[in-house]
């Protein structure tokens, strides 16, 4: 399916796009940082470091009970009887997005298992670089290998995928506009600070290439104003869905 005028997916709230990454090792901490952003924040995605502290899904029973909505981003990947099982769990707890990251076999099984929630494949982890690829046995090139699982997780039954902005705006020219993209690696402003994130981009290029959601985190989580740095990230992606 070709691109079209009208946006994919606009009926997503605008301020549910902006997704952020609870990546903290307590709850307290967890907590802290919810209660600072407030309405700022209403989409909240919780992953491994988290999930090893023991509160979970204490947390994201917090959170759905404030309206929250929660992403599980735990990367799923094993033999996909257990994959299912792992996936029906989260499911019972009202997850929204969860996260897997295998084979078709494994897709297939996370997509029958997935209730109401909604399943999201990995195409390529936004911490490698080509020569990452190179090392894992990939034959091809980064951009090949995200369509090529975005076409699979779509025709296995999974509702989109997670992907580097950058290959955004290929995956709307050649897919079906029924994809969810979301974006992790987003940074509002370039710098030269380290970063394990290889394949990164602002707010605004990772909107206008067609991306629904943006996981962000340090840059939320690190800022001397949590809340105010969240806000801008909101008005950037307003702005870039041309809403006042």
């Amino acid at each position: 399916m070709k691109h079209t005028h009208t946006r994919p997916n606009a009926h997503i709230p605008t301020r549910e796009r902006l997704i952020f990454a609870l990546d903290v090792a307590d709850i307290e901490q967890a907590r802290s940082l919810v209660a600072q952003l407030g309405d700022a924040v209403s989409f909240y995605k919780l992953g491994l470091e988290f999930f090893l502290s023991g509160n979970y899904f204490e947390l994201a029973a917090e959170l759905r009970s404030s309206g929250k909505k929660v992403f599980a981003d735990l990367k799923l990947f094993d033999i996909p009887a257990t994959v299912a099982a792992a996936v029906r769990q989260l499911a019972r707890h009202e997850v929204d997005f969860c996260t897997v990251h295998g084979n078709d076999a494994m897709l297939r099984a996370a997509a029958a298992a997935k209730g109401n929630s909604k399943i999201l494949a990995v195409t390529a982890l936004t911490s490698l670089d080509q020569g990452d690829l190179d090392d894992l046995g990939f034959t091809c090139d980064t951009h090949t290998l995200v369509l090529s699982r975005a076409r699979r997780a779509l025709e296995l039954g999974c509702d989109g995928v997670v992907s580097s902005g950058l290959e955004v705006a290929a995956l709307r020219a050649s897919i079906s506009h029924s994809l969810i993209t979301v974006c992790p690696g987003i940074r509002p402003v370039h710098n030269d600070e380290e970063d394990d994130q290889q394949r990164v981009l602002t707010p605004a290029l990772a909107i206008a290439n067609g991306a629904d959601y943006l996981v962000v985190g340090r840059p939320i989580r690190d800022a001397a104003n949590p809340r105010a740095a969240a806000e801008r990230i909101q008005a950037e992606i307003a702005s870039a869905l041309g809403n006042p």
